[in-house]
Formats: C-alpha cells, sequence, structure tokens
C-alpha cells in the first residue's frame, strides 16, 4: 500500500513546504536536518506495510496467522511421532520398554500386538519416522534377543502442519461451523487425530435396512423363547437385548455416521490406525454414549477406504538409447504420482476416476518416451470410476 511512499518522495514532499528562499541543495542545512527525518518516516511506512499485511489471515506471515487462527478457536497440528510393527525372535522374549536404533532414529516399544509382535513408536517426531524398516540393533544389550526388525506402519508421523495448510482450515472455518456433530465437527475432529490424512464422513449409512424389517415375527419370537432357555453369558445377554429392542420398536437407522479415513500418507489406514480412530471418535463398548468426541446418541464406525488395485497396459515408443529396461522405473512413478494426486483429492470428490489420457500424459512427460499407444486399465480401454470409498493404487505397468 506504501510501496511508493519511498525516502526521495518523502524528502520531496517536506523540502517542498520549505520557502524557496531557503538553500534547500543537497549539503544545505534545511537538507541535512529533513534527510534523516525522511528516512525514519520511510521505515515507519514500511512497518506500516508489514502491520497491514500481517492483519489479514490470507497475507499473514505463519507467526501472525497462528494468532489470527487462535480467535477461531484453530491451531496448527504439531507433529507426530510415527507407531510401527516390531518383529522380535524368539517370540517368547519381552522387550516392552526397550530402545532400538536405525540410523541416526531411535524407537521404542510401547506395547505387545501378539507373541513376538510389539508396538514401537519412533522417539522422532515427523515423518522422517516413516522412511526406516528392517533390522533394529538394541540400545542396550537384551539377553536372548536373537533378531528385531520394523515391518509395516501402523499410524504414519506427520509433520508440523504447514502454513497454508493452516491457512485452508482458518478460512474454511467461516465456510461451515463445526459444531455439535455436524458435518465439518467430524471432519475437524477426526482429520486431527494423528495418522490421519483425510476422511469422508456419511450420515446413517446404513438407511438401507428397513426399521419394519428388524420388528421379530411370531416364528422368530418362537425360535427365539425356544433357544434362550439353552444360552447363558454374554451370549444370552446380547440375544436378549436384541430382541426385546427390535419387539419394543427401538432399533432405527437414524444417529447412525459412518467415518471412512486414508492416513496421512494417502494410503489405506491400518486397522490399529482404524482402531484409534473409532476409540476417539466412539469408543465401541459404549457405542452412542458419548464417551468419545461424538455427541450422545451418534453411534459411529470407522473404517478404511478400501485400495482398488490399477493394472496398466500400454504400447510405447522409445527414443534410440531407451527402453522398457531403463525406463520401467521412470513410468511407474510417473503413474504413482498421478495416483497419488487422486487420493489427495478423494474426500473432496463423490468418487475418483482414473483417466487414460492422464495417464498417457505422465507417461509421454518421461524423458525417452516417444509416443505411447493403446493404453488400458485393469483391461478395458475406458476410464476405471472407482466407488465412493475406493482410492487408486498401483498394481503394475507392462509394455
Amino acid at each position: 500500500m506504501y510501496e511508493n511512499t519511498t525516502y526521495e518522495v518523502i524528502l520531496q514532499r517536506m523540502l517542498d513546504r520549505v520557502p524557496d528562499k531557503f538553500d534547500k541543495r543537497e549539503g544545505s542545512i534545511i537538507w541535512d536536518t529533513h534527510s534523516p527525518t525522511a528516512i525514519e518516516l520511510q521505515i515507519l511506512y514500511l512497518e506500516l506495510d508489514v502491520i497491514l499485511k500481517e492483519a489479514y489471515g490470507d497475507s499473514a506471515s505463519r507467526e501472525f496467522l497462528i494468532l489470527r487462527c487462535k480467535e477461531r478457536g484453530i491451531y496448527p497440528h504439531e507433529a507426530t511421532k510415527a507407531v510401527l510393527k516390531g518383529v522380535f525372535t524368539p517370540s517368547t522374549i519381552d522387550v516392552t520398554g526397550q530402545r532400538f536404533n536405525i540410523g541416526d532414529i531411535n524407537y521404542i516399544v510401547t506395547g505387545k500386538i501378539a507373541d513376538g509382535e510389539y508396538r514401537v513408536e519412533c522417539e522422532t517426531a515427523g515423518k522422517i519416522g516413516n522412511q526406516f524398516f528392517g533390522s533394529m540393533i538394541p540400545i542396550e544389550y537384551i539377553k536372548g534377543l536373537q533378531t528385531a526388525e520394523l515391518t509395516e506402519i501402523l499410524i504414519p508421523g506427520e509433520d508440523e502442519e504447514e502454513t497454508e495448510d493452516l491457512r485452508q482450515r482458518y478460512f474454511a472455518s467461516f465456510d461451515e461451523n463445526a459444531f455439535g456433530g455436524n458435518r465439518a465437527d467430524y471432519l475437524e475432529k477426526t482429520n486431527a487425530i494423528p495418522g490421519v490424512g483425510r476422511t469422508k464422513v456419511t450420515r446413517v449409512w446404513n438407511a438401507d435396512i428397513s426399521p419394519a424389517d428388524m420388528i421379530p415375527k411370531e416364528s422368530v419370537e418362537t425360535w427365539y423363547n425356544g433357544i434362550k432357555g439353552t444360552l447363558t453369558g454374554e451370549v444370552r445377554y446380547w440375544l436378549d437385548s436384541v430382541f426385546h429392542a427390535a419387539k419394543q420398536k427401538k432399533l432405527t437407522t437414524g444417529g447412525t455416521v459412518l467415518l471412512t479415513i486414508i492416513n496421512s500418507e494417502f494410503g489405506v489406514a491400518s486397522d490399529a490406525l482404524v482402531q484409534t480412530v473409532q476409540t476417539t471418535i466412539d469408543p465401541e463398548v459404549n457405542a452412542g454414549g458419548g464417551f468419545g468426541l461424538a455427541p450422545i446418541g451418534h453411534v459411529v464406525k470407522v473404517e478404511s477406504a478400501k485400495a482398488k488395485a490399477i493394472t496398466i497396459k500400454t504400447t510405447l515408443t522409445f527414443e534410440p538409447g531407451y527402453g522398457w529396461a531403463n525406463l520401467q522405473t521412470s513410468i511407474e512413478e510417473a503413474i504413482s504420482a498421478y495416483l497419488l494426486e487422486l487420493r489427495k483429492e478423494w474426500a473432496d470428490t463423490s468418487y475418483l476416476i482414473v483417466r487414460i489420457s492422464q495417464i498417457d500424459t505422465r507417461i509421454l512427460n518421461v524423458p525417452g518416451i516417444v509416443d505411447v499407444q493403446n493404453t488400458s486399465i485393469n483391461g478395458s480401454r475406458n476410464n476405471l470410476n472407482l466407488g465412493k470409498y475406493e482410492i487408486p493404487v498401483l498394481g503394475g505397468v507392462s509394455g
């Protein structure tokens, strides 16, 4: 706003206010006294420009954007630690609480999954915890330990939220208020859970069930009365609860919410991450009771998006000196990058479409490729429409 208010402009305005009968040339007393003042005023205008820039959400730097976000109850997501699966032999050994190392990264075993399998947490927060697998070295000697290996990511680690992502959440807060279990509320709370990348919210996801079909008919009641005396414990309790709820017409399709998630690496969420989100939002043991973040009366089911393998077959023409042997990896990386772009858009679309034209374009951008023809996706020359809860992953490329 004040970019044209320079030292020279300010100084000239000041000198113009001095009568011409006085000496105003450079080096004169008047010029020498006005010049430092003009410099200070220019600095003041520069600071005013900074204040204006930092006062608005679309131009504020990270420090001041965080202050703006606080006014909306929004805070940047902190970096989180990756949780991985560790496999140890012999399977009878207990390594809970032990620390291990791969390169410069240290890990600590936090809990047992099964015999020989443990949850291992990276001690360094951020995506760096997702990058290393293989043999681990114990930091302290563990008697009887034969092997220790990291095999898979359970909950991906995340870096501190990027400034532009925070800015996007700030502006989104004006579009739709997150309150009381509405769609925006579920998206905000679920996406904030460490390891979650994107979420789809489906209301009344079991609406295909008719409440009338749940009411037990006479034949069902006869069967129930005949079998209940043979049951005991949890089985008897469950059957009694379901039968009487149906008999009294308490069963309904209302109040159900389906949360479908992908992880922060934009891939299929692990069972551990799904369970973590389920427990945080609506613990199964107290479903609908309001013991999680979901409101009382909302029965929430959490699932991962399903991976859809994408197999590409195409006919390629190469430049001299190039061929399938030295370009296969580059071609696969190009297609994988396209599928990753689609997965990032998954939560904002009804369903994804894998387009042949896009695949051809990505392949043609690989240096050494002259032409591409007859491209097919999963054996078809047509674009592939995915289901609402499906995400594309590369299943292979052949030429």
